[in-house]
């Protein structure tokens, strides 16, 4: 499984002391490039459980901010 997910940051992420969140306790990195509070994990991930190890898969929000995923079936690169 495998996933297109678009980053527009051109830097590392510091984490500070006020980033963790007392009530919370620990922290989690999300890996799965979905979160809404990224670069930290909000359990966004939960939504990949079900994809298949041989596709790829993109991950959109709808007008009605609704999230839906597609199957991508071919990945083409353009200097245009």
């Amino acid at each position: 499984m495998a996933r297109l997910v678009r980053h527009d940051a051109t830097g590392p992420r510091k984490l500070e002391e006020d980033d963790i969140d007392p009530e919370k306790g620990n922290v989690a990195i999300c890996q799965c490039g979905l979160a809404e509070t990224y670069p930290f994990c909000d359990g966004t991930h939960r939504a990949t459980r079900d994809e298949r190890a041989d596709e790829l898969y993109v991950y959109e929000t709808d007008e009605d901010g609704s999230r839906s995923r597609r199957v991508v079936e071919d990945v083409v690169c353009s200097d245009e």
